[in-house]
């Protein structure tokens, strides 16, 4: 890495990597081929992904213990808008397995010697101030319902939200303005850290090329946004522990479905966009 380079990448200008459109059945083929990578050798992917779990029960037992309840559920479904920084190595381990390459678990460190390496930190940068975002926002929301008072325990809380009318607003204002959050992420960075890690764009192409391809595949990209939902929520049950098993296959299953959705330099034939 011979220069500081965020906006356009090594060449100092803006790259458009053309987009290939998509269907359905490539998000579950994308999804398959995860799960193959993942078979490969679980064992190492389940220790890369452990931190994943543990940082989620940590996150909800300070939450607990700080008199935050109100923002437990806010933390829990809004951690996930960190899950692609958290899949950066698999992406690697993917990317190396596609080649060839010795595909070592400590291979998924090789990231931190990528070229794109300012890209990568600026848009985790990005998705962290959106949790934050999310988080304040879904606190306003609360506190607008039921002022700053917080519940005196959690049974307290429970009636406060599912017995009562504001709770009940609370539910669907709260999910409607995460789910805003949700295709904001979504629609960003679907293919971007792939993208950084395969060829040194720069943050800016990687996300433009994020939100075309998003637009080209609207129906496959909210397929799999919904398999990424319903994902986190089964690994988040109980305690987080499945998520060190979903995390991996979902995290393999992004790279290969940036190489549907991301037509390779190489590669000229194809219907692209």
């Amino acid at each position: 890495m011979t220069t500081f380079h965020v906006l356009a990448g090594s060449s100092t200008t803006i790259e458009h990597p053309v987009i290939r459109k998509i269907g359905i059945a490539d998000v579950f083929d994308a999804l398959r081929l995860g799960w193959q990578d993942f078979n490969a050798k679980p064992s190492h992917y389940v220790f890369l992904c452990l931190i994943y779990p543990i940082a989620g029960v940590v996150l909800a037992t300070w939450s607990s213990g700080a008199n935050m309840l109100p923002i437990l559920y806010p933390l829990a479904s809004g951690f996930a808008l960190l899950g692609p920084v958290a899949a950066i190595g698999l992406y690697e381990i993917s990317r190396r397995r596609e080649k060839g390459m010795n595909t070592s678990w400590r291979h998924a460190f090789d990231v931190r010697r990528s070229p794109a390496l300012p890209s990568i930190i600026a848009l985790a940068f990005m998705l962290f101030v959106l949790f934050v975002a999310w988080l304040l926002v879904a606190q306003s929301l609360y506190v607008q319902m039921f002022g700053d008072v917080p519940p005196a325990s959690i049974s307290a809380f429970a009636n406060q939200v599912f017995g009562t009318e504001q709770g009940w607003n609370l539910i669907l204002v709260g999910n409607a303005v995460g789910f805003v959050f949700a295709v904001i992420v979504l629609s960003t960075v679907v293919v971007s850290f792939p993208l950084l890690l395969d060829r040194d764009v720069g943050a800016v192409a990687a996300v433009e090329t994020s939100v075309r391809a998003t637009l080209t595949n609207p129906v496959p990209v909210a397929v799999w946004g919904l398999i990424v939902a319903g994902g986190l929520v089964l690994g988040s049950i109980p305690v987080f522990v499945g998520l060190a098993v979903i995390m991996p296959i979902l995290g393999h299953a992004t790279w290969h479905l940036y190489r549907k959705l991301v037509v390779a330099p190489e590669t000229k034939q194809g219907a692209a966009i």
